[in-house]
């Protein structure tokens, strides 16, 4: 449903909106089980430091810039349904377009993401005690007043915007990957970047064992519902993985890795206490699955890992 040239128009519309965020290189060796064969060269892209501490700004903004050159965004703005990553991003990408934002949320969600939403300029609704119910309102929401609905990652606006990271990091690394590590949950960004480097480089999402979207859909053939728990929750919580994720996934041969909690807990430490970078526990998914052997690099091998979102309680990485 989204392909190579839908990024490189989002990469176009964005431009100047989003930050170019950094890629680190690094020792592989700390970062395969010993006895494994060494990728050739190893590479972070820093993407926690985007605009509202995740990618997510980069599809926000390719929503609402696109719509708005369509003249399709209604006075009543746009709404989002997140309490988390997306509505952050939806928050902030509205304010710098001049587009007022409605994000529902639920009543459960923590103050300060509260006050947070607050702060971009977005306008809280909170409703029932699930996202279930901060959704179906959100989309009421739309159906009553024609609002433009920001979906969290199953549009194709969100998911070439999330994308656009990986033609920069095509650029930042000479051209040189030839296989992208990251995290899965609803599948916009994994969908993005697949798309992206279609021809060029593999993309392997990496989810945790109890959050299995992606591989659940793999091995029925379509997009199922999963139970969702454990410690990244909070940002791959999604129950389904999303059709275009699916149709991306499928078309491009992306793989799934699954990797337990402890796995992820150790490898978001690892990255604090080794190169102080503080990020979210599903973005250290993607590191646990390198560091576990759950995904094992072939000798010569060139690897990147995308470190997705920040957004986190950083208190217990400091002891």
């Amino acid at each position: 449903m989204i392909a190579l040239p839908d990024v490189l128009d989002a990469a176009a519309r964005i431009e100047g909106r989003v930050r170019r965020t950094p890629v680190m290189e690094i020792d592989p060796a700390g970062f395969v089980p010993r006895g494994s064969a060494l990728p050739a060269r190893m590479w972070f892209k820093l993407e926690q430091t985007q605009h509202t501490g995740s990618f997510k700004a980069r599809g926000a903004f390719n929503r609402i810039l696109a719509a708005a050159a369509e003249g399709t965004v209604p006075g009543a703005g746009v709404v989002a349904a997140s309490g988390g990553n997306a509505g952050l991003a939806v928050a902030y990408a509205a304010a710098r377009a001049g587009t007022r934002a409605e994000v529902y949320v639920p009543e459960t969600a923590p103050p300060v993401k509260v006050a947070k939403l607050r702060a971009l300029g977005a306008a809280v609704v909170q409703v029932g005690v699930k996202y279930a119910d901060a959704y179906e309102a959100a989309m009421k929401r739309v159906e009553d007043t024609g609002a433009l609905f920001c979906h969290p990652y199953d549009q194709p606006a969100m998911c070439a915007g999330a994308g656009t990271l990986a033609l920069e990091l095509l650029e930042q690394t000479g051209g040189e990957v030839d296989t992208v590590l990251l995290a899965v949950g609803g599948g916009g960004l994994m969908a993005g970047v697949a798309a992206a480097l279609e021809g060029r480089a593999t993309a392997v999402g990496v989810e945790p064992a109890n959050a299995p979207t992606l591989n659940a859909a793999l091995r029925a053939g379509k997009p199922v519902d999963v139970d969702v728990s454990g410690v990244a929750a909070d940002s791959l919580g999604a129950g389904r993985l999303g059709e275009i994720a699916y149709a991306v996934a499928a078309r491009t041969g992306v793989r799934s890795v699954l990797v337990t909690d402890d796995a992820i807990t150790e490898a978001r430490r690892r990255l604090w206490d080794e190169y102080r970078l503080v990020v979210e526990h599903g973005t250290a998914a993607a590191v646990a699955a390198l560091r576990t052997g759950s995904y094992r690099p072939r000798a010569g091998e060139r690897v990147a890992v995308l470190l997705c979102g920040a957004n986190t309680d950083p208190g217990d990485l400091v002891t």
